[in-house]
């Protein structure tokens, strides 16, 4: 099943985009699975996985501000969680999707954590790929490194090169990297390679050490909907003793562990699929 790239505006004016994939045809609505990806990432993302569940339900991918399809904003400032927060707000009444499964991966789960206590009525379930209410500030500027600069690769073949250098193990098989490169990189009008996403991002992630946000207060006001962490044990972002207490404050909550996978999982792991599949049955 092939999505529809979808358009629509945000509150002041930005053009925003989204992946659609619009379930099956016929058949009774199940609860639709809204997508939010990482901080530099984008819709791409999610295709192999929302092609797997189309079959079942509605599954919608959002490119933030900034990102994929999506207006470049003329502030980097536009960028910040609470403006992402009030774009996802804008995406479902514009998309028309009253209640969701939403799946956030790393800041996508930051905005659902902000999402459950601002819009609860719009959660019908949680999962969050590597991310929670503390994450670590070493981890965050490995990924500063990243996000921060425009390489601009003369070939596919270098960003693969880079891609392997300074990404953690993620798992990915040899024949999979040209797939990843493309969905971090696209090829512009001077036949160089630049990233999907604007780099002025990364003026929005804390710099000064302790400067991480606290969202416990988010993650234990969370409502009583079922919960999933898929967890990378590599995670330099996500730490062990983090996943322990966010059990301990919501013991419902499932956790699909991944040994020797960092940050952050691809959500293609056999386990992942899984856990996500059993997740989303609780929701038909």
């Amino acid at each position: 099943m092939r999505p529809q790239r979808r358009f629509f505006s945000a509150r002041d004016g930005l053009r925003l985009s989204a992946l659609d994939w619009a379930g099956p045809p016929g058949r009774p609505a199940a609860t639709p699975l809204l997508c939010l990806s990482g901080i530099s990432r984008s819709s791409l993302d999610f295709e192999a996985l929302a092609t797997g569940l189309a079959a079942e339900r509605r599954v919608v991918a959002l490119d933030y501000a900034g990102h994929g399809e999506s207006d470049r904003a003329a502030e980097p400032a536009r960028y910040a969680g609470p403006e992402a927060v009030q774009d996802v707000l804008d995406a479902v009444a514009a998309l028309g999707l009253d209640r969701v499964a939403l799946l956030g991966t790393s800041f996508g789960g930051v905005l659902g954590l902000a999402l459950g206590t601002l819009r609860p009525g719009l959660l019908a379930g949680l999962a969050l790929n590597d991310s929670g209410p503390a994450l670590q500030q070493g981890g965050l500027e490995s990924i500063r490194d990243i996000i921060g600069r425009d390489p601009g690769f003369a070939s596919r073949e270098q960003a693969i090169a880079f891609l392997r250098r300074v990404l953690p193990p993620l798992g990915i098989a040899e024949a999979a990297w040209p797939e990843v490169a493309e969905r971090t990189y696209r090829q512009g009008a001077d036949g160089l390679w630049h990233p999907r996403w604007d780099i002025r991002i990364v003026d929005i992630l804390p710099r000064a050490p302790g400067a991480t946000p606290d969202l416990w207060g988010f993650f234990r006001a969370l409502p009583a909907v079922p919960l999933l962490l898929v967890w990378g044990q590599e995670s330099t972002v996500l730490t062990a003793p983090t996943v322990q207490a966010m059990r301990a404050a919501r013991p419902e909550m499932t956790l699909c562990s991944l040994p020797g996978i960092g940050h952050a999982p691809s959500l293609g792991e056999p386990a992942a699929r899984a856990a996500i599949a059993a997740w989303l049955a609780a929701m038909p």
